[in-house]
């Protein structure tokens, strides 16, 4: 039996520290709950509120995309520099070994291919495979101005609702059209909407005239989708010119790996958004790595993920 009397008396309880609850620094993000926040923290690093999503979702409608013919080889050996992955469930399941220690960002909508309407998404994923798979976040394609734009706005909303039950966070993603003009005017319309209606961050494209004010307008953070291939260094100018105004990231796939030297090309996007290194110094980075053999081997090997 402990001997009771003396309890109090060992006992240390910090009277002259006080309790403090530190404010969580992500753009819009304090008033979540400790999940969702916790769930964010791993995508966007708590050092500098910044994040490089590394996005390979793209076979959900364009099948086997120019450089994620074999997700295995090509985009296993750039996780480690990636601080979370854009990623299909069934890419997921089949070609990403579990050990990885990097969140995922989980493809939620689809339903339509290259072939047709773009805008004409449903919900793919139900909150409970998402659970599976722990993922991090739960990213759904909303089309404002698209031909199916209120269906595409419904379900964000029904995949904000489930994961807020389940504290996973949700990444809209402003799908654009052919016909409409990626301007800060429209940008600045969708990313705003996709805030209200409950987005706790919003992956959109940058614009040269103005994105500064679409960043300030949206109450969470953006990230900026890197859109079709360019020289490497205009994909680390926009990077640049993104976090510079505004944006908390970037969410690129074929800038990265359509690149001759991907896992170089990873680091200098690195360099760029978490470092604040000017486009020429990343560039340099990446011709460096380029030069020594970094960034083109493939992998397999799951003790290469650590």
């Amino acid at each position: 039996m402990p001997d009771a009397d003396d309890i109090l008396e060992r006992k240390n309880f910090y009277l002259e520290v006080p309790q403090t609850c530190k404010a969580f620094a992500l753009k819009g993000s304090n008033a979540l709950d400790w999940g969702m926040k916790n769930r964010l923290a791993r995508v966007f690093s708590p050092d500098d509120c910044r994040t490089v999503m590394l996005a390979v979702d793209h076979g959900y409608f364009q099948g086997p995309t120019t450089g994620l013919e074999r997700i295995d080889v090509t985009i296993c050996p750039l996780i480690p520099y990636a601080d979370a992955l854009m990623i299909t469930r069934g890419a997921l399941r089949s070609t990403i070994p579990p050990e990885i220690a990097k969140p995922v960002v989980l493809r939620s909508s689809g339903g339509q291919s290259i072939l047709k309407e773009l805008s004409n998404e449903r919900i793919a994923v139900d909150i409970e495979d998402a659970v599976r798979v722990n993922a991090s976040a739960l990213a759904v394609q909303v089309y404002i101005g698209g031909v199916h734009e209120h269906e595409s706005i419904g379900n964000l909303v029904e995949i904000v609702n489930a994961g807020n039950r389940h504290g996973i966070p949700t990444m809209a993603v402003t799908g654009v059209g052919k016909e409409l003009a990626r301007d800060a005017k429209y940008l600045g319309l969708a990313t705003r909407i996709c805030a209200e209606l409950g987005a706790n961050f919003v992956k959109t494209y940058y614009c040269e005239r103005g994105f500064a004010a679409v960043a300030a307008g949206c109450p969470v953070p953006l990230v900026i989708a890197g859109g079709k291939k360019l020289p490497e260094i205009d994909a680390l100018r926009m990077a640049y010119r993104a976090v510079s105004e505004g944006a908390a990231g970037v969410d690129m796939g074929r800038n990265i790996f359509q690149c001759d030297a991907p896992k170089a090309m990873i680091q200098a996007v690195r360099a760029v958004v978490h470092e604040n290194e000017t486009p020429e110094r990343a560039y340099d980075l990446y011709l460096s790595l380029k030069s020594a053999g970094e960034g083109s081997e493939l992998c397999t090997a799951k003790t290469q993920l650590r």
